[in-house]
């Protein structure tokens, strides 16, 4: 199971983002990201090259809900070589997929599926729909699903269980990872990744600890 750390609060990319990247890149983190917002172009730039530099593979998430917003998204992804784009809401999949195509960029791609709204955002609709989304856009070709388990409104023991058996492409668990329970439970389940942003800020995990103690207390449960 990977550790994506974002470099995030609050569903916005950290304004010192790049100092703590230095802080932690010698902690064995494989998988590092941040959010679509909070960097000019010029910042993100510097950012994800340093990820290259250090050998990390780079996610870029957008969470937006306007078409216009989401492909302004897609375009930095782009422009700063991402790696991988998570997020973008699904009405958006199909669009995103050819647009990709067409730019000829080799960006893997993790849309969300279900019903999301708000910011922080959230996972509403029922579990049936939520599969269904999983499975059209394992059609199209996505590289795997980005799933806000632990933002959902319902039963989510339940969806765990049946986007993990039902879901043939990988699993990133976003959002709200928090404590040593969730992440030994999303192990269990055969989850391919999770993100943590905020819950190392907020020291979740080693009390009082450094954003790089945090890290290596999650990396010694995988």
């Amino acid at each position: 199971m990977e550790f994506i750390f974002m470099l995030t609060h609050h569903d916005v990319t950290i304004p010192d983002a790049r100092q703590v990247l230095d802080e932690v890149k010698d902690t064995g983190l494989k998988c590092i990201g941040c959010k679509d917002i909070g960097l000019n172009i010029d910042q993100y730039r510097e950012l994800f090259a340093a990820f290259k530099k250090y050998g990390i593979e780079s996610f870029l998430e957008v969470v937006t809900y306007s078409e216009e917003e989401h492909f302004r998204g897609v375009d930095l992804a782009i422009k700063i070589g991402a790696d991988n784009l998570i997020g973008g809401m699904p009405p958006y999949t199909e669009k995103t997929m050819e647009y990709f195509k067409r730019k000829g960029a080799g960006t893997r791609f993790f849309p969300y599926v279900g019903e999301v709204t708000g910011h922080p955002c959230v996972l509403g609709g029922t579990i049936d729909k939520i599969i269904k989304d999983g499975r059209d856009a394992e059609k199209l070709g996505i590289h795997g699903i980005n799933l806000l388990l632990y933002r959902y409104s319902g039963d989510q023991n339940r969806l765990l269980a049946s986007a993990t058996k039902e879901i043939k492409v990988p699993l990133i668990v976003a959002g709200n990872v928090a404590d040593f329970n969730q992440i030994k439970e999303l192990k269990d389940n055969g989850v391919w990744a999770f993100t943590i942003g905020g819950a190392v800020f907020e020291k979740k995990f080693v009390k009082n600890g450094s954003n790089k103690e945090q890290i290596l207390a999650v990396l010694k449960r995988l």
